[in-house]
């Protein structure tokens, strides 16, 4: 297994929130990742759609994973999100990310959110610190 895969898995195992939201991981690669999940109705706000606060988390967690997927603990440290398209109960919402730039301290992210159709619905910007701390795989 890769390291890119084993730092995944490693975070994945202790990051209880993806898991309550049912993310499933489908590709991972330093800087290039691709997470899923299903809208579920407890995740509907008061017009019967989709929180965006749930696209946002979908987005967030694949900006750790990727951003972290590079060898060093990342942290993010600013992040914004535009949406485009109304999300409904039963839709699958993907999440591809684009790393755009890294560097030795920073890292700028592009993640296209769409929905089972291949339609982008929402699309989050992310900024990352990179520490200089590596993983620790031995856990």
């Amino acid at each position: 297994m890769d390291t890119a895969k084993k730092i995944v898995n490693q975070m994945y195992n202790h990051d209880a929130f993806s898991k309550w939201l049912g993310i499933k991981v489908l590709g991972e690669e330093a800087g290039v990742y691709k997470v899923q999940m299903k809208i579920k109705k407890e995740m509907t706000n008061g017009f019967g759609i989709a929180h965006g606060g749930i696209s946002y988390s979908l987005a967030d967690s694949a900006l750790a994973f990727a951003a972290n997927a590079n060898g060093y603990e990342a942290v993010t440290i600013d992040s914004s999100i535009s949406y485009f398209k109304k999300i409904n109960i039963n839709d699958i919402i993907t999440a591809n990310v684009k790393e755009i730039s890294l560097t030795k301290k920073i890292g700028l992210y592009q993640i296209a959110i769409t929905n089972q159709d291949n339609i982008e619905v929402a699309r989050f910007k992310g900024t990352i610190y990179r520490t200089s701390k590596k993983w620790n795989l031995s856990n």
